[in-house]
């Protein structure tokens, strides 16, 4: 654990990122007792400017509502959905690409082809209709990032088991006559666990741009407050009230490059061909 941090801080901008996303998660969690009440409530006089009035320190937006207190309830949801997408994303990828890539044959042909039919449709477009289709919410949200985002995830494991799969480990343990599930899941899962986890990091940061972009078209919860909701709600004000746009713009456009600078750290330190160079 220790020569995982070591190698992970060598990269400063890693570092850098895991403070911010850090701090992120720290607001998030905080965010009831840091602004108690509904980030809904309208307590301030609309269109404030930030640092105009003390307790509203990034002002109000048209309807009176706290825009520190959107933020900090939003980067709830955004967080949210970008992890709870990532977990659909990686279940689903690994349910395609384990047995494509162990088995082979007519199975990977069959699960390529429908790998292949999801990457031909535009991601956002095909969120955007499975929005559509079940209605705004939460879980809609999460299931719609989730199932546009799975076909990288199925292509990276079926790649590490094609490769692991005639490994020397892998033959030895089947003649010992361990069941194919038992060397897929103790010999061969853990093996592909680093790239994995790197891009499970990338995809968060991916998950959080998609549901910005649902909650500004509307497409997103209409009960939860977004960052994405609010830089949509806001648009048409730009001129008139730039605070309402720019600083939940800022929140997304912080919170996507942090989990991008942590997922560079992360293949910085999990990769193998770094660790043989440095030995």
């Amino acid at each position: 654990m220790t020569g995982l941090w070591s190698r992970f801080a060598k990269n400063g901008g890693a570092v850098l990122g895991l403070f911010v996303l850090l701090l992120v998660i720290a607001v998030a969690v905080l965010a009831p007792w840091l602004f108690p009440g509904s980030p809904w409530d309208t307590g301030a006089a609309p269109f404030l400017k930030p640092l105009e009035e003390p307790g509203v320190w990034l002002g109000s937006d048209s309807m009176g509502r706290d825009i520190a207190a959107g933020i900090a309830h939003g980067a709830r949801a955004s967080l949210l959905v970008g992890c709870a997408a990532t977990v659909v994303a990686v279940s689903i990828g690994l349910l395609v690409g384990v047995p494509a890539g162990f088995l082979g044959g007519r199975y990977d042909e069959a699960l390529m082809r429908l790998t292949e039919i999801f990457q031909t449709i535009p991601s956002f477009f095909l969120a955007i209709l499975f929005v559509a289709i079940f209605q705004p919410s939460i879980n809609s949200v999460v299931a719609a990032v989730g199932l546009v985002s799975w076909p990288p995830i199925a292509r990276l494991v079926r790649a590490e088991f094609m490769r692991l799969k005639s490994s020397e480990f892998v033959e030895a343990a089947l003649v010992q006559g361990l069941s194919k599930t038992r060397v897929v899941v103790v010999e061969i899962l853990p093996n592909c666990l680093s790239p994995l986890i790197v891009m499970a990091s990338l995809m968060v940061a991916n998950a959080i741009l998609l549901e910005s972009a649902l909650s500004f078209l509307g497409l997103g919860d209409p009960n939860l407050m977004s960052w994405g909701y609010m830089v949509g709600a806001s648009r048409s004000l730009l001129r008139l009230a730039w605070w309402m746009c720019l600083f939940p713009g800022l929140a997304i456009f912080m919170t996507v490059l942090a989990v991008n600078l942590v997922g560079e750290g992360l293949n910085d330190a999990l990769n193998p061909k770094l660790h043989r160079k440095e030995g």
